[in-house]
């Protein structure tokens, strides 16, 4: 079984290869995820999937492909003090820019902190003279991802 594509970033052969894509993802994720709680471990890991951006909905170069896409992506998380079974978050209907319960990543990066125990807030250090912190000075916890 080959378990790496070469096509992981579709600018062309979208139809082809995306499906083989999920198919390398989808059931290790999921058996992750089942193996975690049958052993009593989810509760206390977080389990984080996504990518560096999203894709935009409409083909690009030709076919069948798509370009890179900043403004709305999806993610998912499980465990480690997540709400589960909820979705957070809508795009416009072309998928371009979220128009409900947007999170910031600053937000997101102050979130998976809070649930791995850290305070975002004190994990400053200043340089040049400037007061630095993983979540820049921005981020906030969204308690609606909280369990």
């Amino acid at each position: 079984m080959q378990l790496y594509h070469e096509a992981w970033d579709q600018h062309s052969a979208l139809v082809k290869d995306i499906s083989a894509n999920c198919k390398d993802t989808d059931q290790a994720s999921a058996a992750l995820v089942k193996d975690l709680k049958q052993r009593g471990l989810l509760d206390s890991t977080l389990v984080v999937w996504g990518g560096e951006f999203g894709r935009t909905p409409m083909m690009q170069g030709g076919s069948d492909g798509r370009d890179h896409h900043p403004n709305a992506f999806t993610m998912w998380m499980a465990g480690g003090g997540v709400k589960p079974g909820i979705t957070l978050g809508e795009s416009d209907d072309l998928g371009f820019n979220v128009v409900k319960d947007k999170v910031h990543v600053h937000d997101l990066h102050a979130t998976m902190l809070h649930l791995l125990g850290f305070d975002h807030t004190r994990l400053t250090y200043k340089f040049q003279g400037r007061p630095f912190r993983l979540t820049d000075v921005h981020g906030t916890v969204v308690e609606k991802l909280l369990a």
